[in-house]
């Protein structure tokens, strides 16, 4: 396996604009998701879960489960196959399943019930009878819990950070903003909950075993789950063909996958299926945490900045810690001599905290947004203009020269789309109808990262077609559709000579489908792979030939501060007696470097804004506390935005490229479209009626007088 630093691509077939190339399966139901795999005499495996939020299991009652009809086997921690976690760095708490009485929060798996069909499963899992004993518990995040400083935060950043003298700023500033902004628990819906089919295999070699499973990628959930199992990473095959949606809580697995892997252990050679349920999906398979966000700036009377902190709590839990990065694009966003950053953590006895699109940069800029339109205010000063004045030169939190920063043309470029210039200064002063109207504005921004460790395979098959293997997944974003234009031009053919294989730990490892990482990491690997594969066998090559590459990181990632931008512009109606807020209009511009298929990244930049429009107006969980559960655990309670709910939206982009990340010119676009949203929507909510909401989501009983 080679590895060398790719040189930049010339774009044919990038850039155009195609189809998606799974969208034929998709739509005529021929794309077979994670239980749609056939497999050997199929069971199903149904979950049962806790009904405290800490103690231990004193007993446990199968028999009418057993004696059910259909019912093969009912697993709980007496009889469930044993994990290797003697080992702590390679053993994750979350997916220590089924193996002793403890439990440490609500809706943990306490039992799993095997059956011949879905509906024997069920029925099963509801005969089980669980008894407990409990201990006190504490599930409720209050300004007041105990908090604690995590070692770092999400994916390996500082904790706290301090440039020059917040304080000193803050008493030469003209102007102080000091409010606190709070944002609501969030759990991933994607379309496809998540789901796994598991096949155990007994060969000469040894058990394999085999998961087709709905992740964001293959090689991390081999590379968790085989240590755990006792298995070498080579005998545990995942394949994830078609995923309906991950949003983050499909890049880690999660206690589902393993209670599948130990069930199928028990019935070697029989593929076990496994659906979570909407319902369980609220315990099971992570969440946005809510966040509570103090900011502090201090400001010249004409805008400029002078001091910005930003102090964070939010919640982990007791099982396994997850810090937020609330904080981290404070840090970069605006000019500012004196700057302070900090994030403490509540730790409860709840369910697992996770990655969901955009984590940390969601509800910090959306904070961060809402107290630079206070301070607009408090200054006398356009929103738009205000930004512009605190344009830096350079990054703030590394004095790196940018890789490109184009915000301040986002936000011109926006204006002049959106109409800017007729808003009134003013709020509260246009009325249409029974309706208060209003328009705001938000940065977004979001980091550029490439992810070491990809590989791609190129493979001559005759003809001049190529053959291209990367086990990276397309969880909906376009990845197939992408990467085969990539390593079309990479080769110099065109776009229909590539076969695409992806998505099986068969083939070159690739990283995870996160951290809009995914098309900058793998399409490096492929343009590294192409290039060598033309060194070692020429314009013509042999039928079967093929090399295998990875790519070295760009020079450009260590010299530059790496960043897409962006700016929303947001219409906001608020009805003026029942305080129902309805957004008619929502804008995205964004600078994300060369955008490599308009069609998918279009449907991408949408998804974001739609998604923050859904986290500024509906989405919040409700924990319980008396009983550590989230009540809200179905489409019915937990509200996201529909299609009415999404009218006049667009994404529109900065024609550029960035030569400096890799050598297709392009930065992520998956999760910037969400970061600035709910914020333009909330300040456009304020421009309409003068009332300042400081937390997400915004509901009508706000602006009800």
């Amino acid at each position: 396996m080679t590895e060398l630093l790719p040189d930049p691509v010339p774009a044919r077939a990038m850039g155009s604009a195609r189809t998606r190339a799974d969208g034929h399966a998709k739509v005529t139901g021929l794309a077979a998701y994670a239980v749609e795999h056939p497999g050997e005499s199929p069971l199903t495996l149904w979950l049962v879960q806790s009904t405290i939020a800490k103690g231990r299991i004193t007993g446990l009652d199968s028999g009418a489960a057993l004696a059910h009809p259909g019912v093969i086997a009912v697993l709980d921690h007496t009889n469930a196959p044993r994990l290797v976690t003697d080992d702590p760095d390679a053993t994750d708490p979350e997916l220590v399943v089924l193996q002793d009485a403890e439990v440490a929060y609500r809706g943990q798996i306490v039992a799993a019930v095997l059956a011949d069909s879905s509906e024997a499963a069920r029925e099963g899992a509801a005969l089980v009878r669980v008894h407990y004993e409990t201990e006190p518990h504490r599930a409720e995040f209050r300004d007041d819990s105990p908090a604690y400083a995590p070692e770092s935060v999400n994916p390996d950043q500082p904790t706290d950070t301090d440039d020059g003298d917040v304080e000193a700023g803050l008493a030469q500033a003209d102007v102080v903003v000091d409010e606190t902004y709070r944002t609501a628990y969030e759990h991933n819906n994607p379309m496809e909950p998540h789901a796994v089919t598991a096949t155990w295999t007994e060969g000469e070699d040894g058990p394999r075993l085999t998961l087709v499973d709905s992740t964001q990628g293959v090689h991390q959930v081999a590379e968790t789950l085989a240590p755990m199992l006792g298995l070498p990473q080579d005998r545990l095959r995942v394949l994830a063909p078609y995923v309906g949606g991950g949003f983050g809580s499909k890049g880690l697995p999660h206690a589902p996958e393993m209670a599948a892997a130990l069930a199928a252990r028990t019935v070697p050679g029989r593929a076990v299926r496994l659906a979570v349920t909407r319902q369980q999906m609220f315990a099971l398979t992570g969440y946005r945490t809510a966040t509570v966000s103090r900011f502090r700036l201090g400001a010249r009377a004409d805008g400029t900045l002078l001091a910005v902190e930003h102090q964070v709590r939010e919640q982990t839990s007791a099982l396994k810690e997850y810090a937020e990065q609330t904080a981290t694009p404070t840090r970069m966003l605006y000019a500012a001599p004196h700057r302070r950053t900090r994030h403490r953590l509540v730790e409860l006895d709840v369910a697992v905290p996770s990655w969901m699109r955009a984590p940390g940069e969601m509800p910090g800029v959306y904070a961060h947004e809402v107290a630079m339109d206070e301070l607009a205010t408090a200054c006398g000063i356009d929103p738009v203009e205000l930004r512009v004045r605190n344009e830096p030169d350079v990054d703030p939190e590394t004095g790196k020269p940018f890789s490109g920063r184009r915000l301040v043309e986002c936000l011109e470029r926006g204006a002049e789309l959106f109409g800017w210039a007729d808003r009134p200064h003013q709020p509260r002063a246009t009325v249409d109808g029974e309706w208060w109207v209003g328009t705001g504005v938000a940065s977004a921004t979001y980091p550029t990262m490439t992810m070491a460790g990809s590989q791609a395979r190129v493979r001559a098959l005759g003809g001049g077609r190529y053959e291209v293997g990367i086990g990276s997944v397309d969880i909906g974003t376009g990845a197939r559709t992408v990467l085969a234009q990539i390593a079309a031009d990479a080769l110099g053919v065109a776009v229909d000579d590539v076969d695409l294989e992806i998505a099986d730990t068969d083939l070159p490892m690739a990283t995870v489908a996160g951290g809009s990482s995914g098309t900058s990491s793998w399409g490096s690997a492929i343009v590294a792979a192409a290039q060598q594969f033309r060194h070692d066998h020429g314009d013509d090559p042999d039928a079967g030939v093929h090399t295998t590459a990875s790519a070295a990181q760009s020079p450009g990632m260590e010299q530059y501060a790496t960043h897409a931008f962006g700016a929303v512009f947001a219409e906001a109606r608020v009805h003026r007696y029942t305080g129902e807020v309805r957004v008619p209009r929502l804008l995205g511009v964004y600078s994300v470097g060369r955008v490599l298929n308009p069609v998918t990244a279009r449907s991408q930049l949408l998804g974001g804004l739609t998604m923050g429009l859904s986290a500024a107006l509906f989405e919040e969980s409700h924990r319980d506390p008396r009983f550590g559960h989230v009540v809200t655990q179905d489409l019915a309670t937990y509200h996201v935005a529909a299609h009415a709910d999404v009218r006049g939206i667009e994404a529109v982009w900065l024609d550029e490229e960035d030569p400096h990340v890799n050598p297709m010119g392009s930065r992520g676009i998956g999760e910037i479209g969400i970061v600035g949203s709910p914020a333009a929507v909330a300040n456009a909510t304020y421009h309409a009626t003068g009332v300042r909401v400081r937390s997400i989501p915004i509901t009508p009983d706000r602006f009800v007088e």
